[in-house]
């Protein structure tokens, strides 16, 4: 097992030795709480744009279904014709500058994995840079959006935003309830209490891990189909007739991707990979000839890799949100224009 792999394990189950660092956490807690009172009092200055601000984001670290979340929020909003545009970190991207804005011949490298797929998903602008609010300037000064959505930055507090939601993974919940380095969190459990909507991934868990919350919607990730990565043909779950495959993951949960497979009636072996992991083709090299499916995220790094024979999938999701919740964020979004 790896040490991030191991990290994660303790995260998300018994503390054990990570409760030598409990001071560690205090402090975490502490600047944390004096960071959000600094902006509340207005000592530091957040920054207000010209178009409403939507963030989707978490407080725990790892994967909870955000990005297929978002996605789902511009098709929304697009369908009652707005303009969304999008701004994200761009988490180990490789661009030739930042602000970087995404475009038909930007790669995995340069763009980030999860803009490239939001970008390529939804046909919004996507422009990546750590500092968000020099991204979203430089995203409104390029293209005629009328709202635009953060891409996780929650903590992101120089960006002012208008709507918050918060993606929680209802398999793994909040962990061991610990702050950093102890445990997941970003934020301390009780900053729900001050976002618009928590949304929970009930694909393969519950919404009791997340207890009571007055605006907590859950979701379901849906499977759609077996996509081809070599000539994009399309395979319905219903179809899929090769029962045993290679399960390759590079994402912040795999446990869960491997259990949406096993759910579809799969024999899977798994390859799991550390998040944002740069695959190469001898990554997904085996000895057998059994074919491979991957997340949609993994797969965007993985073309034009020398595959020679191998037949490698990923498995496209989408993510089911409640009507309501989608309807009310559009309400709202008119309200504010």
């Amino acid at each position: 097992m790896s040490a991030d792999a191991h990290l994660q394990q303790r995260w998300y189950g018994a503390p054990g030795w990570l409760r030598l660092l409990a001071p560690l956490e205090w402090i975490f807690r502490l600047v944390t709480a004096l960071r959000r009172g600094l902006y509340r009092a207005g000592v530091l200055r957040s920054e207000k744009l010209p178009v409403p601000v939507i963030v989707v984001g978490n407080i725990s670290v790892g994967g909870t279904g955000k990005t297929p979340i978002v996605i789902a929020l511009c098709e929304a909003l697009q369908r009652a014709g707005l303009s969304p545009g999008i701004v994200s970190r761009g988490y180990g991207a490789q661009p030739p500058q930042f602000p970087y804005r995404i475009d038909a011949n930007s790669t995995a490298r340069e763009a980030g994995d999860e803009p490239l797929l939001l970008a390529l998903n939804t046909q919004c602008p996507v422009v990546i840079a750590p500092d968000r609010v020099a991204a979203a300037r430089h995203l409104l000064a390029g293209a005629d959006c009328d709202v635009i959505i953060s891409d996780d930055g929650l903590q992101h507090l120089r960006l002012r935003r208008d709507i918050e939601w918060v993606v929680v993974d209802g398999a793994r919940g909040f962990g061991n309830g610990h702050c950093l380095p102890v445990g997941p969190l970003r934020e301390p459990r009780a900053r729900l209490a001050a976002v618009d909507a928590v949304l929970v991934n009930a694909s393969t868990g519950t919404t009791a891990s997340i207890g009571v919350h007055p605006h907590l919607h859950p979701f379901q990730l849906r499977p759609r189909a077996f996509v081809a990565l070599d000539d994009g043909r399309a395979v319905a779950p219903v179809n899929w007739a090769q029962p045993r495959v290679h399960a390759v993951a590079g994402i912040g949960n795999p446990a869960r991707f491997f259990d949406t497979l096993r759910a579809l009636g799969l024999d899977v072996i798994e390859h799991a990979f550390p998040d944002h992991h740069a695959f190469s083709a001898d990554d997904l090299a085996f000895a057998d000839a059994l074919p491979v499916v991957m997340t949609e995220k993994d797969a965007v790094k993985c073309v034009g890799l020398e595959l020679g024979s191998r037949a490698c999938w990923y498995l496209a999701v989408e993510a089911v949100v409640p009507d309501s919740l989608l309807s009310s964020v559009i309400g709202r979004i008119a309200s504010l224009r």
